[in-house]
């Protein structure tokens, strides 16, 4: 069984990312760092011991990566959207077999699994292809090799309360979150337009709603 292991906001740089965090949330990521041979770098913000939101950027500081950027971060349309804003991109999940799952479902559905770190954190992940994650909706799978970085980041006083995913083919869905384990920690709902809602409680107990869409 899976479960939210954290939320993506995309942006052209960390500062613009911090910063519409900041004006959403009430507080302001932290430091993380360079995802070296990945192009990409990022900050945090601790939500409890179990969850975070990263934001993500292209990294200057790297030549580009052989590989596209993870969240679709090269993709022409992502890239024209985030010259607009910062915008919430996806979630992850975490397993801690994700090998099996791998294994079970195939890596058509679940993704190549690829090891990355940053300092010393190291982790798994599998990205589902492109045009099989249903508009981003299915999640990266990853698993952590010891430590998790929501276990060292500082609590922001920030709760996740509710994932919501809205797709015209909610049933399928559905039903590919249910192989993954998901079903109960994620609201799907029909809609002709693809979206995922994240719902927040801010330190001063107001609650946020972040769309993708």
């Amino acid at each position: 069984m899976a479960e939210i292991d954290h939320i993506v906001v995309g942006a052209r740089t960390l500062e613009e990312g911090a910063a519409w965090v900041e004006q959403h949330l009430g507080v302001r990521p932290e430091p993380g760092g360079a995802h070296e041979g990945v192009g990409t770098h990022n900050m945090l913000l601790g939500m409890g011991p179990e969850c975070y939101l990263e934001v993500i950027a292209p990294d200057p500081g790297q030549p580009p990566p052989a590989h596209p950027r993870p969240f679709d971060l090269d993709d022409p349309s992502v890239r024209t959207r985030l010259e607009s804003g910062p915008a919430l991109l996806a979630y992850v999940a975490r397993t801690t077999a994700l090998d099996a799952v791998v294994a079970r479902l195939g890596p058509s559905r679940i993704g190549e699994i690829r090891a990355m770190r940053r300092g010393d954190l190291s982790w798994r992940i599998a990205f589902p292809p492109q045009r099989q994650d249903l508009d981003n909706l299915i999640p990266p799978l990853i698993q952590w090799d010891g430590p998790r970085a929501s276990e060292r980041l500082r609590d922001s006083g920030c709760r996740l309360l509710a994932v919501e995913a809205e797709h015209p083919e909610a049933d399928a869905l559905r039903a590919a979150l249910a192989a993954l384990g998901l079903e109960e920690a994620v609201r799907v709902r029909r809609s002709p337009h693809a979206r995922l809602l994240v719902h927040i409680r801010r330190p001063d107990g107001q609650e946020v709603t972040l769309s993708s869409g």
